[in-house]
């Protein structure tokens, strides 16, 4: 598969003027370590900072579209002379979430197809059904995700006196370790919770695949800072829980980005087995999502709280999470995605999440 996403520079307030210099690479560069920065809180969001992250959203947005085109032309350019147009459109690959590519729709495609037969019982428990139990787990890899990548989402309960201290440690550690090609690893962000679970920080790492997490954790704990980490951790938190995700096939993570602003993690625990029906619904809704709302990520836990699943948001901040929202229902397919969805949701939780000062996505 070709690279899907644009690598963006990390440190610029507008991402996407690195956008077309990086169209063929996924280019994840932490944030430098972080020395004597206080946890970040929501009141360092700016109430009046909606003009500022429309711009930034609208550059980013159009630096994809650049580098999107750039890279078709240069493979086309590359391709043996008489491709056909379409044959050629087919192989191109997407940058970012929000891009509308000729392979989502051929996913869309080959999805509905293979819903349409044997897996589609899946849902409605048929005989044939039932026969595929067995193999739901190679199902819903080869169906569902993009395959590419395993994605980790870490949850550390902090103790509340030792929020900064944690920020600290954390801040000093985490980009080391993403920037070591030995480990394997991309962060894709680190969030502290402000509504929700306070003090409660999230962090989503990238792996290639499952290979790619067993030798990233082999080689993160043989380094030999690594035990005095994690002894200073354990001091810090109450608790620590891991999931381990992949991406659904129609929404890759977004790459690197700095837009400012606020993020919302909606997670959602369905009733088992509905997990490709909500999928169906969803990659149609999310088209209609997307003309309003700036995502950054959907997954499916594979391994961890089973039948949960996570999608990222990111706002100017809450008065414009609460506008964009409202202006969903304005848009076509998604309140026939809300009702489909509903039934099949067990539970569901919403965090407002403040990106910390390291975090590749923020």
């Amino acid at each position: 598969m070709l690279a899907r996403r644009v690598g963006a520079s990390l440190r610029s307030a507008l991402p996407a003027q690195h956008t077309t210099a990086a169209a063929n690479s996924r280019c994840f560069t932490a944030y430098a370590a972080v020395q004597g920065q206080k946890a970040p809180a929501l009141a360092d969001i700016r109430h009046d900072g909606a003009a500022e992250f429309n711009t930034r959203q609208k550059e980013y947005r159009e630096g994809l579209i650049t580098a999107q085109k750039n890279k078709e032309q240069r493979e086309s350019q590359s391709l043996p002379s008489g491709t056909p147009a379409g044959e050629a459109s087919g192989l191109l690959s997407t940058l970012g979430s929000l891009t509308p590519n000729a392979e989502e729709a051929r996913a869309q495609d080959d999805g509905d197809k293979k819903k349409s037969g044997a897996l589609k019982s899946l849902i409605y428990g048929t005989p044939e059904g039932r026969e595929l139990d067995k193999d739901i787990e190679r199902s819903f890899s080869q169906v569902l995700a993009r395959g590419k990548y395993v994605h980790s989402i870490v949850f550390h309960d902090v103790k509340p006196d030792k929020v900064d201290e944690y920020t600290e440690l954390v801040g000093n550690w985490y980009p080391r370790v993403a920037s070591m090609p030995e480990n394997k690893v991309h962060l894709v962000g680190s969030w502290r919770t402000e509504v929700g679970e306070c003090d409660t920080f999230v962090h989503i790492w990238e792996y290639q695949r499952y290979e790619g997490y067993h030798a990233s954790l082999n080689a993160i704990q043989h380094h030999p800072e690594f035990p005095e980490f994690d002894s200073k951790l354990k001091h810090l938190i109450n608790s620590k829980r891991t999931s381990l995700m992949q991406e659904f096939s129609f929404w890759p993570t977004t790459p690197p980005r700095q837009l400012g602003g606020l993020f919302e993690l909606r997670s959602y625990t369905l009733h088992p087995g509905n997990l490709l029906e909500w999928e169906t619904h969803w990659r149609r809704g999310l088209k209609a999502r997307r003309e309003v709302m700036e995502g950054v990520g959907a997954w499916f836990v594979q391994i961890g709280e089973l039948n949960t699943v996570h999608h990222l948001w990111q706002f100017a901040n809450l008065e414009e999470r609460k506008v964009r929202r409202e202006q969903s229902w304005s848009v076509e397919g998604w309140g026939e995605t809300v009702h489909k969805t509903v039934p099949l949701i067990q539970e569901m939780k919403s965090r407002i999440l403040i990106p910390c000062p390291w975090s590749p996505v923020a």
